[in-house]
């Protein structure tokens, strides 16, 4: 098994390596020279075709294109991302606490998704065809359908507005969890319980689950079975909703004032602080690899024959 990790990792290096020199060269192809950023940012009244070639060898921009990425990939490797190109911060001064609060925001989303989905998974593959599976496959095609932003607006509108319960920005309480968790857990809980009750509903008609109620078994036991068989297909999904969901705070960071990645990125966009914008992309293409390669060894724990395939 250490093997089939140890493999599985080493596979995953020069994905990062391509990931990362693309971010790294777009930042070149940017019709906004970095040099006018840092000079704008600092306030200088005019800028001169002197001060720019002064600013771009104060940045190393005049170095080789391979010798700066290398420079730039070793450094990255240290949690070093440079410098803020707008506020002169270490860019992991800023990038750190916000990737911590989208972090936890993003951890709790995703437990929660996971419970909610299996639960209504197994509901509805349970009661295929009555109303109960009609009912929330209804309600849930109906919520997911609606656009996050409007959903958090209703949210926000009823809960915090109208009957004053909840906070609407910041992250000062525990009860500031609720409303962005809430609508995170329905936009992407409806999706994915339908994967749970799918896979759920085509081991229904195996020979074991028949061969376990013919003999007499608890259908809580065969319950289970069935579930454990069910999710080594939607374990992969489960695991990637983690790095989906990191990535896809944006709006609603924005529109609960969460100070985690979705917000710092938009103000760098907004600003065109490379270094920022660079860092963002880096940390999240490695959070998507890192949480494939455990789904991938999750997988063969739970299936053997992978590994043997492999």
């Amino acid at each position: 098994m250490s093997r089939y990790i140890l493999r599985r990792s080493l596979l995953a290096i020069p994905l990062l390596l391509v990931i990362s020199f693309i971010t790294f060269v777009l930042n070149i192809l940017s019709p906004m020279d970095p040099a006018e950023v840092v000079l704008h940012a600092q306030g200088v009244p005019q800028i001169t075709e002197d001060l720019l070639a002064e600013t771009r060898t104060a940045l190393g921009m005049d170095q080789p294109l391979f010798i700066r990425y290398l420079n730039w990939m070793l450094s990255c490797l240290q949690l070093d991302f440079g410098n803020s190109y707008v506020t002169g911060k270490p860019v992991w001064s800023m990038l750190g606490p916000a990737f911590l609060n989208s972090l936890k925001l993003t951890v709790i989303s995703a437990v929660t998704v996971i419970v909610l989905s299996i639960g209504l998974g197994i509901i509805c593959a349970l009661t295929e065809g009555r109303w109960v599976d009609k009912s929330i496959r209804g309600i849930a095609f109906f919520l997911t359908s609606m656009p996050s932003y409007l959903l958090a607006a209703l949210l926000v509108w009823y809960f915090s507005v109208k009957l004053d319960w909840l906070p609407t920005n910041g992250i000062d309480s525990v009860q500031s969890y609720i409303l962005p968790v809430s609508v995170i857990t329905i936009s992407y809980a409806g999706i994915y319980f339908r994967i749970v009750r799918s896979s759920m509903l085509n081991h229904l008609n195996e020979d074991y689950v028949l061969y376990g109620r013919a003999c007499g078994l608890p259908e809580i036991r065969i319950t289970m079975r069935l579930l454990r068989n069910s999710l080594q297909v939607a374990v992969s999904i489960f695991f990637m909703a983690i790095p989906i969901i990191l990535g896809s705070t944006v709006v609603i960071e924005n529109l609960f004032a969460w100070p985690g990645l979705g917000m710092l990125s938009v103000k760098s966009i907004l600003s065109r602080d490379f270094s920022i914008i660079q860092a963002y992309v880096l940390v999240l293409a490695a959070a998507f690899i890192a949480v494939n390669t455990f789904s991938d060894v999750i997988n063969t724990l739970l299936n053997p024959k992978l590994r043997e395939d492999s």
